[in-house]
């Protein structure tokens, strides 16, 4: 399941309201739940009573939108059928909606009025309300929509007039930027002017205007969030192992078929390390720095989430000692190895799970599991949990401290055999925030640079405070850009709404480093989504190479490979599809661009136009005196964008002089006189335009003055 993030999921931070859910079945079932956007989507972490056929649950929900789903036995996932809203995710995916909001919503808000919605008010010295980044201070409030004139901030003396940064129909973030040195304790407060009246919103919540009403923060107790600087700068590859390249027929399963047969769920291809190792010129010829590995532990599965043994790879790829070298010569080459972890459920034949199923209650690894009755049932419904209920996939259980000794030390071993870069986390919304939190000390105890993506679909706030995860898996990224690009259920200037709302969601630390993407072995292929228009996939290329991220390329889609739903998703990679494919020079020619400009690495984003009616958009990435541009044309019609951009970005001797170089088709863009830019594109077609010199060259190429070559190991 996957949950959308919009700006009324901040509101949801705060207070909750009872809200009772019901489900009437037209036949009997054993267990119903309810899961969410409130709960992570666990299956199983809301059970339903049942009353006859009627089903219910009283919970304390977030105010906001909540997306859900009942769960019928554990594994059919429905809609409510009395649900009045639902929204589809655009991957074949549509959730109930309901909203949960206060009384003070039951009137519209109306600014200069007096009034002012105290239930939508709210500021923590967390993200998104309170980040530190670069030297600058964000301090953010969240208010309802519509409903103020203006908000200003007080800090240690001095006034800052606050901007409306991101909002929707139900609550805004208004934010002010101000100079922190780290070291000088904080003393501040807002003012909340609407019509004649003023109020001081502080540690004391709204009063009349109060100097005593302050928000505190002495320097002493800050920490800061830090995550690895390298992946914001990097571009990843993803491969799916047993379908990028069968490099060595000797550890092929006897049940291999043949490169072009059609992908099921059971077959294997062969795909190996030394099939990656064999292409590790054309990996290395895309500019990626990281490649991240769908599982390679023991497994008889060809996607490896049933683990079968987590200190050894799975011998159809290749041995240990392969692994091993692989990794270090990738790292030679400038690339990274991020690793899936599978640390909620095991496969039945994992070791452990193996003495539970001889032993019963006497097994010393009962505790391991989550076990209902004895003795173990591997038939019909499993009598313990699995994940989805699956009894293939038995769910670990991390408070048990063998257990967890034991999960600890998968990344342990790993670091000292092989070149990890870093993790990627499966489903871990469905386990403890306190194991993360210890795992994220061991991880990072040998190598502060090594990365944790945790695959959160959804806000993944709770998990990237600085203590658990250093990102996570951009799905939200991905839900925007299918919106705008697959189904146009929503225009430019929803669409970069959506996405700076993401953006200011968390840390703009974290936000530069999140995993970016338009596919994964669990989405259908983005072209397909696009209804095979190469156009369009080439638009969300250039969107996702350009926006704030660590962007993230599922394997083949820089070749235009399609393909539906898991298993089709993921076919064998084609090589045959190298030579003049059209797609591949374009990601390259944007990969080349990011590697060389630091703005499109490490800049911050300000969106410069957008036009519903015309279907275009543009957005500048700066950094200091770095600038670089992308402008999106979406429509079927030729279209010319007029950019102002004196005052939004640094206009520095250089542009001025020079203007920009479309590192996209070649074209000089000069600066008129008013400090404005007009760019005419094609239809359904984009432009990245960089800093020009008097010397650039306009072919199709990119400047390599600023190449970074990331840094994996630490800094010491």
């Amino acid at each position: 399941m996957m949950a959308t993030i919009i700006l009324a999921s901040m509101l949801a931070r705060q207070e909750s309201f009872q809200h009772t859910f019901t489900y009437v079945a037209d036949k009997d079932f054993h267990t119903v739940s309810v899961a969410g956007t409130f709960n992570g989507w666990n299956g199983t972490a809301n059970p339903m009573s049942a009353n006859g056929r009627t089903w219910s649950l009283a919970l304390s929900l977030p105010k906001g939108r909540i997306q859900y789903k009942f769960v019928l036995d554990g594994k059919d996932w429905i809609q409510d059928p009395k649900a009045t809203m639902s929204f589809d995710d655009g991957n074949g995916n549509v959730n109930s909606v309901l909203m949960v909001l206060p009384d003070d919503y039951k009137t519209p808000a109306k600014s200069g009025d007096g009034v002012i919605s105290v239930s939508a008010l709210a500021h923590k010295q967390i993200p998104p309300y309170f980040t530190y980044d670069r030297g600058k201070l964000a301090l953010a409030i969240q208010v309802r929509a519509g409903d103020l004139a203006a908000v200003v901030a007080k800090v240690n003396g001095k006034t800052y007039p606050m901007s409306e940064r991101t909002s929707d129909e139900y609550v805004a973030l208004y934010r002010a930027v101000v100079p922190w040195d780290g070291k000088t304790d904080l003393n501040y407060s807002f003012t909340l002017l609407d019509g004649e009246i003023a109020k001081t919103y502080g540690s004391k919540g709204l009063t009349d205007a109060d100097n005593s009403n302050a928000f505190t923060l002495k320097a002493a107790d800050f920490h800061n969030i830090e995550v690895p600087n390298w992946p914001e700068r990097s571009v990843i590859y993803q491969i799916f192992p047993d379908r990028f390249d069968n490099g060595d027929r000797s550890n092929d399963p006897t049940t291999v078929v043949p490169w072009d047969a059609t992908p099921t769920y059971d077959n294997h291809f062969g795909g190996d390390f030394a099939g990656v190792k064999k292409h590790l010129g054309y990996i290395e010829s895309l500019g990626v720095k990281a490649v991240y590995f769908n599982p390679i532990f023991v497994s008889r599965d060809n996607h490896r989430y049933a683990t079968g043994d987590y200190m050894h790879v799975d011998p159809e790829l290749g041995t240990d000692a392969e692994f091993s070298a692989l990794t270090h010569e990738m790292k030679q080459r400038g690339i990274g190895t991020i690793l899936d972890g599978v640390f909620n459920h095991t496969a039945t034949y994992f070791a452990p799970f193996q003495d539970v199923v001889k032993n019963g209650a006497n097994s010393k690894y009962k505790d391991w599991y989550f076990i209902k009755s004895f003795p173990i049932v591997l038939t019909g419904p499993p009598n313990y949990e699995g994940w989805f209920g699956y009894g293939s996939m038995p769910k670990l259980n991390p408070h048990n401290p063998a257990t967890r000794e034991y999960l600890l030390n998968v990344p342990r071993h790993w670091d000292s055999v092989a070149d990890i870069a870093g993790w990627r986390l499966d489903v871990p919304n469905e386990i403890a925030s306190d194991y993360w939190v210890e795992f994220r000390k061991v991880v990072k105890s040998t190598n502060p640079q090594r990365w944790i993506i945790g695959e959160i679909w959804g806000d993944g706030s709770p998990w990237l405070q600085g203590d658990q995860f250093d990102s996570i898996m951009g799905y939200q990224f991905r839900t925007s850009a299918l919106a705008f690009l697959a189904t146009e259920s929503i225009g430019p200037k929803e669409f970069t709404d959506k996405l700076m709302a993401t953006y200011d969601s968390y840390a703009p630390q974290v936000s530069r480093n999140l995993l970016n993407l338009l596919g994964s072995h669990d989405t259908e292929r983005f072209l397909t989504l696009c209804h095979g228009d190469q156009s369009l996939a080439k638009l969300g290329a250039t969107i996702q190479l350009t926006w704030p991220g660590a962007p993230s390329i599922y394997y083949g889609d820089e070749l235009g490979m399609a393909g539906g739903r898991d298993p089709m998703n993921r076919g064998t990679m084609r090589w045959d599809q190298i030579d003049g494919n059209e797609m591949l020079v374009h990601y390259k020619e944007l990969i080349r661009a990011r590697n060389s400009s630091i703005a499109l690495q490490s800049g911050d984003p300000v969106v410069l136009m957008t036009d519903d009616s015309k279907e275009t958009l543009a957005f500048a990435r700066v950094l200091n005196d770095d600038v670089a541009v992308t402008a999106v044309n979406r429509s079927k019609h030729e279209q010319t964008l007029l950019l102002a951009l004196d005052g939004k970005v640094p206009l520095n001797a250089n542009l001025k002089a020079n203007g920009f170089i479309n590192v996209l088709g070649g074209g000089r863009v000069l600066l008129s006189p008013a400090g404005s830019i007009a760019i005419t594109l094609p239809p359904e077609s984009s432009a990245v335009l960089l800093p020009g010199a008097a010397s650039t060259t306009l072919a199709r190429t990119s400047p390599k003055s600023h190449m970074v070559r990331p840094v994996f190991e630490s800094a010491s």
